[in-house]
């Protein structure tokens, strides 16, 4: 599958998360989410970490900027949903995984609910996104290299997700996500936008409404859709 090109940033036009689940299985690497935000204001260290990864299509904006190029079945594949999805698709097949990321209690429940609603999900390790030493982090590359997991989650916010997991990457080879506030919205402790809103590509929307600081990010978006109606995308 040939990647898309918008301002540097290089993202698969993939037309299902069943389509990405099925792409990432066969290779392996990083999953990171592109949004309008993320192209506008990549930096050359970020725009080089997207594209020795797998960017996907996550937010409106991006998804306009693919159809704008003539990828017309692109569809956005919101990271929050997917690696819930990928946990469906691979736990059952004897897939392995490992969390990193939030606060102490927001990963214990998000390990507690996933055991409950995934029977017999093999989770190998997981740990708090608070990595305060290099000690720390050293310990967990180590685990990650003893415990091989399949699949590794991790919800730090970008870029500190992404730089993490390439260091994963450099002791074990598997499928990594960025995943944000994810684990948060999966134990309600961060309310996510109702179906419609979602469906209607009216998240952002949503998100303005309910937190109006939101704005100057939202405003970022309006610009992005202008310029990719008016072709300078």
């Amino acid at each position: 599958m040939n990647r898309i090109e918008v301002r540097g940033v290089k993202v698969y036009p993939f037309k299902s998360a069943d389509e990405l689940i099925g792409f990432v299985e066969d290779r392996k690497g990083i999953l990171v989410a592109i949004n309008a935000e993320k192209i506008l204001h990549a930096t050359e260290q970020t725009r080089a970490i997207i594209n020795r990864n797998i960017g996907y299509c996550d937010g409106v904006g991006a998804v306009m900027a693919l159809k704008k190029k003539g990828c017309g079945d692109v569809v956005k594949i919101a990271g929050c949903e997917l690696w819930l999805k990928i946990v469906e698709a691979w736990y059952t097949k004897g897939k392995t995984f490992y969390l990193v990321g939030s606060k102490p209690e927001v990963i214990e429940a998000t390990v507690a609910k996933l055991k409950a609603e995934y029977p017999g999900v093999s989770i190998v390790g997981y740990r708090d996104g608070y990595i305060k030493t290099e000690e720390e982090k050293t310990a967990l590359l180590q685990d990650i290299a003893v415990k091989k997991p399949d699949v590794v989650f991790v919800a730090m916010g970008s870029p500190k997700q992404e730089l993490l997991m390439e260091e994963m990457q450099t002791v074990h080879s598997a499928v990594y996500q960025g995943l944000g506030g994810s684990f948060d919205v999966y134990t309600g402790n961060v309310e996510r936008a109702p179906k419609w809103w979602v469906d209607h590509n009216l998240e952002w929307a949503y998100r303005l409404i309910k937190q109006p600081s939101r704005i100057g990010r939202q405003i970022h978006l309006v610009r992005f859709l202008l310029l990719v109606k008016l072709g300078r995308i």
